[in-house]
C-alpha cells in the first residue's frame, strides 16, 4: 500500500517544492521520480517483486509443459492413434484434420491444465489478485478451452490443407495463414468473444466520458462510445483497451479501473491506449507476427526433417502432410517462443514505451500516469535491473513511466515546475500548503487521455 501523508510531504521535498518553495528551475525529474517510488510500503513492494520474479519462471516452464506434452502424445504414439481414429471416421481430408484437432487440443489442454490451475488460479490467490470461486475459475477455463478447440481446430483444417499442396514454400503460405486468422480473431474478438466472458455496457455519463470521447475524435477513433466491463469479477487488476479491427473498434475500460482510479490517471490510461490506434500498433503488431512466423515455420521445416528421420517411424507419423506429426510442430514453436522471448518482449515494450510518450502529450497528466504506475506495482516488479528488464519485461518499468512522466512534467512546463498531484493519496498536505501558487492546477491546452494496464489481460498487462 501507499504510505499517505507524511510520504507525500516527502516527495514534495524531494521534488523541490519543500518550505522553502524552490525556484521551478530546481524541479528535478530524476528526485521526483525516486520520491514516487519511495511512497511504495517495503512489504508491498517485496510481495510485488516476488510475483512478478515467479512469472519469469512460469516463461520456461510453460514452455517445457507444452513441448513435454508434445514428447509424450509421439512416444505413447497417441497422436498417431488420434489420427488413425479419425481416418476411421471419414475418408474426407479436410474433416479428418478437423477431427484430430478436436482431440489433440483436448489432449494438451487436459496434460497442461495443472500448470494452468497452478499458475491462473492458486498463484493469483495466493497473492490476493483473484476474485473468482473455483466454480467461477472453472467455469470461464471451459469456456476458454470451447472457444480455443473450435477456432484452433478450424485453424489446423486451413494449415494442413496448405502444407499439402503448398509443397516447399509452405511455410511462407502458413505465414500468409496464420496473420489472415490473427487478423479474423482481432476483428471479432470484441463482439463475439470478449462478452463471453465479461458485460460490456455503455460507460456512466459525465464529464470523463465526455473528455475521453473528445479525446477519442480529436485523434481520430472511429468509436462514438466508451465501454466499461466488470472486469473485478475475474481479479482487482487495472486495465483498459482500444479493441478490435476493420469496423469494430471499441474503447473499453474495466470497473477497477473507474472504482480506483482519479480522474486524471483514468485519462491517462485512456491516453495510452488511444495512442496504440493512433500509432498504427497494430499494423506494427501484424507485419512483427507475419516476421516471427516465417522465421518460425521455417525453423519447424527444418526441425521437423531432423525429427522425423530420427524418430517417425517409432512414432508412427508418416510425412509432414500427417496430422499425427503435429506434436512436432508444437514442440519447435514452443521451443521457439520461449527463445524469442527477448525479442518479442522487446518490441511490445517499444510500442508500449510510444503509447506512454503520446498518452502523456494527449492527456497532458503526468502525475496521473505516474500515480497508475504506482498502482500497478501491485502485480509488476517496479524498479527491475537493465538486463532483468529486456528480456522479462513487455511494458516498461514502473521506474520508467514514472520518470518518462516526470521529465515530461519538467520539460511541458517550459521551466516551471508543476508540483506532484496529490491525486490517489488519501491524506492531502495541510491546507495552508495547498493555498500556495505551486499548487495552483496547470492550465495547460487541450484534453488529456493516456495509458494502460495490462491486460486484462494483463492484458497481463
Amino acid at each position: 500500500m501507499l504510505k499517505r501523508s507524511g510520504a507525500l510531504i516527502a516527495a514534495v521535498v524531494l521534488c523541490g517544492v519543500s518550505v522553502g518553495w524552490a525556484q521551478p528551475a530546481d524541479f528535478d525529474p530524476q528526485a521526483a521520480t525516486d520520491a514516487m517510488l519511495a511512497t511504495v510500503d517495503e512489504a508491498a513492494r517485496a510481495k510485488s517483486d516476488a510475483y512478478f520474479e515467479g512469472g519469469y519462471w512460469f516463461i520456461l516452464w510453460n514452455a517445457l509443459a507444452t513441448m513435454g506434452a508434445a514428447l509424450l502424445l509421439l512416444f505413447t504414439r497417441a497422436s498417431a492413434g488420434m489420427r488413425n481414429l479419425a481416418e476411421a471416421i471419414t475418408d474426407r481430408r479436410g474433416l479428418q484434420t478437423f477431427i484430430y484437432g478436436l482431440q489433440f487440443i483436448t489432449a494438451l489442454t487436459i496434460l497442461t491444465f495443472p500448470m494452468a490451475y497452478w499458475q491462473d488460479f492458486v498463484r493469483e490467490h495466493e497473492f490476493g489478485l483473484s476474485n473468482m470461486s473455483l466454480e467461477d475459475w472453472m467455469r470461464e477455463a471451459a469456456m476458454g478451452f470451447a472457444v480455443n478447440l473450435l477456432m484452433t481446430s478450424v485453424f489446423l483444417v486451413a494449415l494442413y490443407g496448405v502444407i499439402r499442396r503448398a509443397g516447399e514454400a509452405w511455410w511462407l503460405w502458413a505465414t500468409g495463414l496464420t496473420v489472415g486468422f490473427f487478423v479474423f480473431a482481432i476483428a471479432i474478438s470484441p463482439v463475439f468473444i470478449a462478452p463471453l466472458f465479461n458485460e460490456y455496457k455503455p460507460m456512466r455519463e459525465g464529464q470523463l466520458k465526455e473528455e475521453i470521447l473528445a479525446m477519442a475524435r480529436a485523434n481520430g477513433v472511429p468509436a462514438d462510445n466508451v465501454y466499461e466491463f466488470n472486469a473485478s469479477k475475474q481479479s482487482k487488476r487495472i486495465s483498459a483497451n482500444v479493441s478490435g479491427f476493420l469496423g469494430t473498434t471499441r474503447i473499453s475500460l474495466n470497473d477497477n479501473l473507474l472504482e480506483r482510479g482519479t480522474p486524471a490517471e483514468v485519462k491517462a490510461v485512456m491516453g495510452h491506449e488511444i495512442g496504440h490506434y493512433v500509432l498504427g500498433h497494430m499494423y506494427e503488431i501484424i507485419l512483427t507476427l507475419a516476421v516471427l512466423a516465417a522465421i518460425a515455420f521455417f525453423l519447424v521445416d527444418i526441425g521437423f526433417g531432423v525429427l522425423h528421420a530420427l524418430f517417425g517411424r517409432m512414432w508412427g507419423v508418416r510425412d509432414f502432410g500427417d496430422t499425427a506429426g503435429l506434436p512436432i510442430l508444437v514442440f519447435t514453436l514452443a521451443l521457439f517462443g520461449l527463445l524469442a522471448t527477448p525479442i518479442t518482449n522487446s518490441i511490445t515494450r517499444t510500442n508500449e514505451a510510444e503509447a506512454d510518450i503520446f498518452g502523456l502529450n494527449a492527456a497532458r497528466e503526468p502525475d496521473g500516469f505516474a500515480t497508475i504506475a504506482l498502482k500497478l506495482a501491485e502485480y509488476r516488479k517496479l524498479d527491475p535491473g537493465p538486463w532483468e528488464e529486456f528480456v522479462f519485461y513487455d511494458h516498461p518499468s514502473g521506474r520508467a513511466r514514472i520518470h518518462m512522466a516526470m521529465q515530461w512534467k519538467a520539460g511541458q512546463m517550459g521551466g516551471q515546475a508543476m508540483p506532484m498531484s496529490i491525486e490517489g493519496f488519501a491524506t492531502p498536505p495541510a491546507p495552508d500548503a495547498l493555498a500556495h501558487p505551486a499548487f495552483a492546477p496547470f492550465e495547460g491546452e487541450g484534453e488529456p487521455p493516456a495509458f494502460q494496464d495490462l491486460p486484462a489481460a494483463d492484458a497481463n498487462r
